[in-house]
């Protein structure tokens, strides 16, 4: 096997007393999805916001394609290839989407943002937004101000920007998260092959997306990995269906 292009090892983290990661250790390979899974509360929005530099854990390191990234801030880990889709979003609501996705583009370029130039006539940039865009079947919302789409829509634009900083990882979490059959079904497809191109790890309330995509998961319980494994194997685990108590993992 190749080595990991993300390595979290031994990462902890409390607040207060209460200890939301504890000795966690995921391995992320090229052209795979590894989904992070558990209840509510075990941490998982925790791991996925020291990862990407949200927060700072107590102990414990993160290193991206061999490089130890840990002290980095969000900026540096993402010009270091660290894309990432959160639940909360940090679109521009007052821009179209073409915009949204045009000023990722432009981080990605290092270039400075330009708002008084004509840039939607700047093929620099209009180019590489309209191709990400025409990839997650947005082209025709191009010239929509987000605050105008769907909750939905509004999570596949924020796909869009991760997307615009060709990273080498990605962080998606929740990404069906208010999407109808058709999204969350359309969504999963273009998982399967941005992995690809991007190994993913992944956050999904969704038992049956997770089950489609996942090569492997690490399902968390009060902090801690309680097991890793292939999708069948945790489906079939006898200590998760006993941590869940029969319950469905979500």
């Amino acid at each position: 096997m190749s080595e990991p292009i993300l390595r979290i090892s031994n990462l902890n983290k409390a607040f207060g007393a209460l200890k939301a990661t504890q000795d966690v250790s995921i391995d992320l390979y090229p052209g795979e999805i590894h989904a992070l899974i558990g209840p509510n509360g075990a941490g998982k929005s925790t791991i996925i916001g020291q990862v990407s530099g949200n927060l700072a854990p107590d102990s414990g390191t993160i290193e991206l394609d061999g490089e130890d990234i840990t002290a980095l801030t969000v900026a540096e880990r993402a010009r270091r290839g660290l894309g990432r889709s959160f639940q909360i979003s940090s679109l521009a609501d007052e821009l179209s989407v073409r915009r949204n996705v045009m000023m990722a583009v432009q981080a990605k370029q290092g270039s400075p943002f330009r708002f008084w130039s004509p840039i939607r006539t700047d093929a620099s940039l209009l180019d590489p937004t309209m191709a990400v865009l025409e990839r997650l079947g947005l082209q025709e919302r191009a010239g929509t101000v987000i605050a105008e789409l769907s909750h939905g829509e509004r999570r596949q634009v924020e796909m869009a920007c991760a997307l615009a900083l060709q990273p080498k990882v990605l962080l998606l979490d929740e990404p069906m998260a208010g999407m109808g059959s058709e999204g969350t079904s359309r969504l999963t497809g273009f998982l399967e092959e941005l992995k690809k191109e991007v190994p993913i790890l992944l956050i999904e309330h969704d038992m049956d997306a997770v089950f489609r995509l996942a090569d492997r998961v690490s399902v968390l319980v009060s902090g801690a990995v309680l097991v890793h494994g292939t999708a069948d194997e945790i489906r079939n685990h006898p200590a998760v269906r006993e941590a869940y108590l029969g319950e469905e993992t979500a």
